[in-house]
């Protein structure tokens, strides 16, 4: 019986490995900011238009940001968003 090389292992690990540890932690980071922005909103009350106006952006745009498939953001259109619903956008690197 041949033994895994990926037991053991992280599967932080595996996908590095694999290599594809960094398109998927850059989905699981924009998943989890589309959600903060989303819960957000919706405890503010706010519609899509509505958060679109105080963003200073359009409707299509925003749907960009908040579609949790498309990794592609700008940091300034983050920025406005968690302005737009009173929070802070905090980027680290570790």
């Amino acid at each position: 019986m041949a033994k895994s090389k990926h037991i053991g292992s992280s599967f932080d690990d595996f996908l590095k490995s694999e290599k594809m540890y960094d398109r998927a932690n850059a989905q699981a980071v924009k998943r989890v900011l589309a959600w903060q922005i989303e819960q957000a909103m919706k405890k503010k009350g706010l519609t899509k238009t509505m958060m679109a106006k105080l963003m200073g952006t359009s409707r299509a745009h925003l749907d960009r940001l908040l579609d949790p498939e498309n990794d592609k953001i700008q940091f300034d259109t983050a920025q406005r968003a968690a302005a737009a619903v009173g929070r802070t956008l905090r980027v680290e690197l570790l």
